[in-house]
């Protein structure tokens, strides 16, 4: 019994500042599953280390061996970190994919099916330009009325360690505009992409307490949990973490210590959604949330969709889909997965999603 995977593609694929990569597995009874290995300015080195490692480790075996193949592979390629991490991930997507077609099933249905009767979405990526107060308040506004709940956005500009006051008060001013511009309502992230000392990350993080911030994101590194704590306990509203975490043990670690209220495990970069589920029960056992991070293309964003669906302490998912490239949505074809600021819950059987190869060759890899 059982299917052989005898084939593994990859399509590389322009998407603006960044290109996505792509994953196809094809099985000995002509089943594809589609996965995506995108990580951002490092995609071409996914692509070589896919072939030059991954390829030779999955051709031959069955998909639905995950905990063999996948963990076999995590376990055996030594160095770590998010290029061979993001390689293996994506092709565990694209075996859940093979899982649900082989099954008729969505893939949400075979994770514990599901749980939630919303699912709401945050937007991300529609900042981008923005300077002044005014330009964040104008923009945020455009965002709300396509129906988000809540939106995240990097106040900071390219801080490094410490702030002036100028500068603090500069971060504040956007933070207040947004916040007045879109009402009491709408969920803020506040996002400084670790880039604070605990001091910095502290004293900012107290000034915007008027503001409500519905989580801090990784106010300090995220590789110094013991920082992060330190910032969790000064601030009286829920710190996020843990899209830059690529191991079981650094999870288990996070989570342990409760350094932060929300983790941000990134599927395609963390080995996958099994492991994912793993990190989500342990997330579970100490009350925290999970949230999992997508910044990259669809393929990755509707697999995190299907592991949310189906994970009862996720509450909400980050979406850039809307201020993406126009071609996004063209290369892959399927579902929408998003409307008025919701997700809609996936249907068809694996995935849901095909990609369009055309409309991928016609937007070539750029540097």
């Amino acid at each position: 019994i059982g299917m052989k995977i005898t084939r593994l593609e990859s399509f590389l694929v322009n998407a603006g500042l960044r290109n996505y990569l792509f994953i196809r597995l094809t099985t000995d009874d002509g089943l594809t599953g589609i996965g995506e290995a995108s990580l951002e300015w490092q995609e071409m080195t996914v692509q070589t280390v896919l072939h030059e490692w991954v390829e030779d480790r999955v051709l031959g075996t069955d998909p639905f061996d995950l905990e063999a193949v996948i963990g076999g592979m995590i376990r055996d390629q030594y160095q770590g970190g998010p290029t061979v991490m993001t390689a293996i991930s994506g092709v565990e997507i694209a075996c859940w994919d093979l899982i649900g077609k082989a099954c008729a099933q969505p893939v949400y249905r075979l994770l514990g099916g599901q749980c939630h009767e919303f699912l709401p979405a945050y937007a991300n990526g529609w900042y981008g330009n923005c300077e002044t107060p005014k330009q964040y308040a104008e923009k945020a506004r455009t965002v709300v009325e396509r129906g988000y709940s809540g939106l995240k956005f990097d106040p900071f500009g390219t801080a490094w360690k410490e702030m002036s006051q100028e500068q603090m008060d500069q971060a504040e001013a956007v933070v207040e505009a947004v916040r007045n511009a879109v009402g009491d309502r709408v969920e803020l992230m506040i996002e400084a992409h670790g880039r604070l000392s605990v001091a910095c990350a502290i004293e900012m993080g107290l000034r915007l307490v008027p503001y409500r911030p519905a989580w801090y994101e990784e106010p300090v590194t995220p590789n110094s949990l013991d920082l992060l704590a330190e910032v969790k306990a000064a601030l009286p509203y829920p710190i996020a973490a843990g899209e830059r975490l690529y191991t079981l043990p650094d999870f288990f670690r996070l989570i342990q210590m409760r350094a932060a209220d929300v983790v941000q495990m990134d599927p395609a970069h963390c080995g996958g959604l099994h492991i994912s589920r793993k990190v989500a029960a342990m997330a579970e056992a100490q009350d925290m949330t999970v949230s999992p991070h997508c910044s990259i293309g669809p393929v990755a964003l509707c697999a995190a969709l299907h592991f949310d669906w189906a994970t009862p302490n996720v509450q909400i998912q980050e979406n850039f889909a809307d201020f993406d490239v126009p071609w996004r949505d063209d290369l892959v074809h399927g579902w929408n997965p998003t409307a008025n600021g919701m997700y809609i819950l996936p249907d068809r059987p694996g995935l849901g999603l095909e990609l369009n190869t055309e409309v991928c060759n016609a937007h070539p890899y750029r540097k």
